[in-house]
Formats: structure tokens, C-alpha cells, sequence
């Protein structure tokens, strides 16, 4: 099979610099070279694959590239940040950042194996949480909701339970009271935290984050240098592996 590579297209090239001897010596014209050009991609049309898959290698490179590079330059907001909440050893090996949103299909299907990872690497990776509400108003509340209840040391409790509702149409302000209240929250407290500029202010930079490391879609899991996109689980458990191996 013919390659698309760097020879090929100076060939192209080259056919508009070379005399076209068989023609009387002549330079071949502009639609001459299309038509050459033409009728050679109609009859090898695997080179257009070939250069589609190589451009789209290319952009993801560069996006990986620049992923990196964000994250290298977040690094202590995304991993570091003492405000956040979090699941297991603060000293663990491997630290995995989790961007979610409570109205999120895919975030609510790997909830549990997220929270339980410290567990199922006997203490080496620690979960930080990272509200990213992206999916409407009570995306936002849930997430006000579940950072307030941090202040009565009660957020891992209210961010499982909110996961833990099976349909979006279940999320409604009330719906937010009745898991506090079941939870053992204050819920008037917890609503006038909810308002509190320091919450809103906790939110806020966790999604000014999100959006500088280029977090498109929940959920979002950082391991290392590394995003890794969606709930690929396999994914994630490669990558901390490798971490743990060092």
C-alpha cells in the first residue's frame, strides 16, 4: 500500500518544476497538475485516509501536549488544594482528581468504584472531588448543597447520596433537604452556607479550573500527568498502576 508521506507530497509539488518532456518540452499548466494530482487520489484513495489519520494523530498529540502542560502548571490547585474534600490517605501514593457533575449519567454509574478506590489499593491512592456542574441550575444547588455539607464534615455522605439517586427528575430542591436531613444536616445551616461567599467562592474555582484544564465533559479524572476523559475505568486503573510502580 502506497504511504501518504513528506516524499510524496514534494512529488506533487515537484510536477509543476519539471519540463513535461513527452508533451514537446512544454511546463504542464495549473488544471494539467489538478488533473494529474486528481486522478492519482481517485485511484489511490487510501492516501486521503492515510493523511486523516496521521492529521488526526497530530491534534491529539498536541492536545495531550497541552493538557500537560496545564496540568503541570495547576499542578497544587488540582492536587494540592486544602480546601478540597477528598476520600483516603492524605499521604497516599497516587492521587486521583475526579470533575463531576451530580446530573451526570456516567458520574453516577462509577460513584462507588471512584469513592472505593482507596480501598481497593489498600491505602495507596487518595480521591479528591471536584464539583463541575455543567448540566443546569440544580446541577449548581446539588453542588453548593454537597460543599456545605462539608462544613458539618457530612460531604462525602451528601455527594454518595446525590449520586445515588436514580433519575435526574429526582434532583429538586427539596429532594437536596430530604437527603440532608436524612443524613443528619442542619439543613438551615447548610442552606445559608450554600449563600456564603466563601462556598461560592470554593465552587467557583473549582470550576475556573476545570475550564482551565480544558474539562469538556463530566466526568473528568487526573492521575499524574495524565486526563483521562469519561468514565474509563480500565483506563484509570492503568494509569495508577503505573503510578504506584513508579
Amino acid at each position: 500500500m502506497l504511504r501518504f508521506t513528506p516524499f510524496l507530497a514534494l512529488g506533487f509539488a515537484g510536477l509543476a518544476l519539471l519540463p513535461a518532456c513527452a508533451q514537446g518540452g512544454g511546463t504542464p499548466d495549473k488544471a494539467e497538475i489538478e488533473t494529474i494530482v486528481r486522478e492519482y487520489i481517485l485511484a489511490n484513495p487510501e492516501i486521503i485516509e492515510e493523511a486523516l489519520v496521521a492529521l488526526t494523530e497530530k491534534e491529539r498529540l498536541a492536545q495531550a501536549s497541552a493538557t500537560q502542560a496545564a496540568i503541570a502548571d495547576s499542578k497544587d490547585a488540582l492536587y494540592n488544594d486544602s480546601n478540597d474534600y477528598f476520600v483516603g490517605p492524605e499521604d497516599a501514593a497516587v492521587t486521583v482528581v475526579e470533575f463531576f457533575d451530580y446530573r451526570c449519567g456516567y458520574c453516577k454509574r462509577s460513584a462507588e468504584w471512584t469513592a472505593n478506590l482507596p480501598e481497593t489499593y489498600d491505602g495507596q491512592v487518595r480521591v479528591v472531588f471536584k464539583e463541575y456542574p455543567i448540566f443546569g441550575d440544580i446541577s449548581e444547588t446539588a453542588a453548593l448543597a454537597a460543599l456545605a455539607s462539608g462544613r458539618q464534615g457530612k460531604y462525602i455522605d451528601m455527594h454518595l447520596a446525590l449520586m445515588a439517586l436514580k433519575s435526574n427528575d429526582e434532583l429538586t430542591e427539596q429532594k437536596i433537604d430530604e437527603l440532608a436531613m436524612q443524613l443528619g444536616i442542619d439543613v438551615q445551616r447548610m442552606r445559608a452556607d450554600m449563600k456564603s461567599d466563601s462556598v461560592k467562592n470554593q465552587l467557583a474555582d473549582m470550576q475556573a479550573l476545570g475550564r482551565t484544564l480544558n474539562v469538556g465533559g463530566t466526568p473528568g479524572y487526573f492521575v499524574g500527568d495524565q486526563a483521562i476523559e469519561g468514565a474509563n475505568l480500565p483506563k484509570i486503573d492503568e494509569v495508577i498502576r503505573a503510578e504506584i510502580a513508579g
